[in-house]
């Protein structure tokens, strides 16, 4: 089984990732919960991370007027 790496693509914490987006922790835990936005995340057991990547691709997504 081939392991694919990102290496420059970190993985973010729940609270990195809250940070970055501008808004709290807890909005994204209804966001996951809801399936409101489609933004990836990945589950190491209990923890959630996020691709940077991921997060600037929501971003850029839900811009308007550009």
């Amino acid at each position: 089984m081939e392991v694919k790496t990102h290496p420059v693509d970190p993985l973010l914490s729940e609270q990195q990732a809250a940070e970055l987006l501008g808004v709290k922790p807890t909005t994204l835990q209804v966001w996951r919960s809801t399936k409101r936005y489609a933004l990836a995340y990945i589950k190491v057991g209990r923890n959630v991370r996020y691709r940077t990547s991921a997060c600037q691709a929501f971003l850029e997504s839900r811009t308007v007027g550009v």
